[in-house]
């Protein structure tokens, strides 16, 4: 039996907490919230740009169908490994192995920052716990496309901007 899965990878269940294949997948449950996907959007226009409803939803629907595929292929390596978990790495082999090889690249190196970003901060709270000192966290703002400021972040992730592109 195959279970009916949405892209965030989650079993559908009806109300009994079934499979609820029969009925296929609801498309709110299927595509990505229309707001987040235009927040993306607007992210790289100029500020007194426009979307058009047609335009958001037309992107949803194409963001939506690449995750699915790229998690899909993903998904399949992990089931012939019989593994349950699905992780970064399985991603970015997914990417490879469907051709886009210019995605992978990037990605690969933003995970490894991520990665080590983790590792010092996990490191950082275990010795100021060890100290049973408190500190208070750096929080620095983060620009978006525009330049604005869009939320306070720590100090550990201000690194990561700028490199998913980067060289």
């Amino acid at each position: 039996m195959v279970d009916n899965i949405n892209i965030l990878g989650s079993i559908n269940l009806d109300r009994e907490g079934t499979n609820s294949s029969e009925g296929g997948i609801k498309e709110q449950d299927r595509l990505l919230p229309i707001a987040n996907v235009g927040r993306i959007m607007k992210q790289i226009l100029p500020q007194n740009a426009k979307i058009s409803k047609e335009a958001k939803e037309t992107m949803q629907e194409c963001v939506s169908e690449f995750i699915s595929f790229v998690t899909g292929e993903a998904s399949d390596k992990c089931h012939k490994e019989k593994r349950k978990t699905l992780n970064g790495n399985d991603i970015c082999w997914a990417l490879v192995s469907l051709g886009f090889d210019d995605y992978a690249a990037p990605l690969k190196r933003y995970l490894h920052r991520y990665r080590e970003l983790e590792g010092d901060k996990a490191n950082q709270n275990k010795a100021a716990v060890g100290n049973n000192s408190i500190e208070e966290k750096e929080k620095d703002e983060l620009p978006n496309y525009r330049g604005e400021s869009q939320r306070k972040l720590p100090t550990s992730f201000r690194n990561l901007q700028g490199s998913f592109y980067g060289p």
